[in-house]
């Protein structure tokens, strides 16, 4: 049994990089791009300040991510959540502007979202129209009815209150120290705390089930970034004004969709549609459902990114959310997923999103303008999906 392991953790350790190359080169991409414009901007890309803004001004595009993700890896394609985000954020402001208050805001807005995603995900999963006519119908429809609601005027909101999901901190009076927050170092505290007692239970059960492990050095090595990462965000969170509220609302989202992706039944059926749709038939699973499951989903996470939007703006405009989906749908590519389907995951997708943010960020630091902006997020969107080709063809994938 011994042998056994040893010589499972020896094959861990030989595949440990060829198996997982996309996701070592997305951090290493994302943390080349920070040197390289913390160099060229002096280090103010690096502020405390600046690493709060990131999060602020890259919120909505994160969490559009997380539910691209899912279409890419069923093998579709969601044109529409950009006017959706328009529509979902002109409905988000008419609803507070009454008074009802932020939390039932919230609700509808998502639960209108997700009733345009039930709306979308009949037509591909059961009416069989392809992922990228219907979306595409969604966003003509949607930015032409966002026009009809706000009449082409933005939509001012009542009061600050409902800006605070994005651009507001969580801190308390009594942990600020010489205006260091400590709240936030706490949270990292804690935070690391779960992250380790998760990887320490998850290698056991592997273990425990026979199935292949980490060697003990990658293993600590990988626990040791992730801590080392969170540890950085508390540094700089607790030097500016704490926690921003816009992390917390994005670390639900994440840590939802990852156990969902990792943990649930759901999660696996979403990955073997991707893979071959025709044999996860074949084997039982109900390939509409998974699909109009995946569909409804985005529709949410676009109503909550327009929300955020809104709140961020402070205003529902009615040309928000333009070009929302191709940032979105770069992020997942750049991030690790796969446009034949089947590939990506949560994790790839907010840091292909982080790293078109802080491309966007250092650009605009640096005072370029928006037009060369474009010219270098084509640039790396068309890299990131050579680099997939390429290395699913040396493996014999493609």
């Amino acid at each position: 049994m011994a042998e056994k392991k040893a010589a499972v953790q020896t094959m861990s350790l030989r595949q440990l990089f060829k198996d997982n190359i996309r996701n070592y080169s997305m951090f290493l991409m994302l943390g080349l791009i920070f040197v390289v414009f913390a160099v060229m901007t002096g280090g103010v890309n690096f502020s405390s300040r600046n690493i709060s803004n990131i999060f602020m001004q890259n919120s909505y595009i994160l969490i559009l991510a997380v539910g691209m993700v899912l279409v890419i890896i069923v093998g579709n394609i969601d044109l529409s959540v950009g006017s959706i985000c328009a529509f979902t954020g002109a409905i988000a402001a008419m609803v507070y502007n009454t008074g009802l208050g932020l939390i039932p805001t919230i609700i509808l807005t998502m639960g209108a979202g997700m009733v345009i995603g039930v709306f979308q995900g009949f037509w591909i999963a059961y009416a069989k129209v392809p992922a990228f006519i219907v979306t595409l119908a969604g966003m003509l429809l949607f930015r032409g009815l966002t026009y009809v609601i706000t009449n082409v005027s933005p939509i001012s909101l009542r009061d600050d209150q409902f800006r605070q999901i994005t651009s507001g901190f969580i801190s308390i009076p009594a942990l600020t120290v010489d205006r260091v927050h400590y709240l936030a170092w706490i949270v990292g505290a804690v935070l690391s705390l779960i992250v380790i007692v998760a990887f320490v239970q998850g290698r056991r059960n592997k273990i425990k089930k026979g199935f292949e492990i980490l060697p003990l050095p990658a293993f600590l090595a990988k626990i040791l970034f992730v801590v080392g990462m969170i540890a950085l965000l508390s540094w700089k969170f607790a030097d500016f004004r704490g926690v921003p509220m816009i992390v917390v609302v994005l670390s639900i989202v994440v840590g939802v969709f990852m156990f969902i992706t990792k943990k649930t039944v759901i999660g696996r059926y979403i990955y073997a549609v991707g893979g071959n749709a025709r044999s996860a038939k074949l084997s039982g699973i109900n390939s509409e459902m998974v699909v109009f499951t995946v569909h409804v989903i985005m529709g949410s996470l676009a109503g909550l990114a327009g929300l955020v939007f809104a709140g961020y703006m402070n205003s529902a405009l009615p040309q928000a959310g333009n070009l929302f989906e191709l940032d979105a749908i770069a992020a997942c590519f750049i991030g690790g997923a796969s446009a034949s389907g089947g590939i990506g995951t949560i994790i790839g997708a907010i840091v292909g999103g982080l790293v078109m943010g802080v491309i966007n960020n250092g650009m605009s630091l640096m005072n370029i303008g928006a037009d060369w902006q474009y010219v270098v997020k084509a640039l790396v969107l068309l890299l990131a999906v050579f680099y997939d080709i390429y290395t699913r063809r040396k493996a014999g994938l493609a």
